[in-house]
């Protein structure tokens, strides 16, 4: 059996611009806490869906909204410093 894909030709061609800038990677890596806490979050709600939730879930849950509030808060508290401190030289 011959491979489909072998046969045809790429539908978006390779290009270097396709690989993230310097800057992308970094916000990423400024964002990762938040984005973890909030993968954290969806992962204790979705463990919940099939089932009653019980005391710990929970605790699992509040304790992934406040990781999540925490680093809302952090990325805001950064993001601000970041712009008045640009501001003030």
């Amino acid at each position: 059996m011959k491979s489909i894909a072998a046969l045809q030709n790429l539908v978006t061609p390779w290009s270097d611009g396709l690989e993230p800038t310097d800057a992308e990677l970094e916000a990423i890596e400024i964002e990762l806490p938040l984005i973890l806490a909030e993968r954290d979050l969806l992962d204790a709600q979705i463990m919940t869906l099939d089932r009653t939730p019980t005391e710990v879930d929970g605790r699992r849950i509040r304790r992934a909204r406040n990781r999540v509030l925490a680093a809302r808060r952090d990325l805001a508290n950064r993001t601000t410093d970041t712009t008045t401190s640009g501001d003030a030289a």
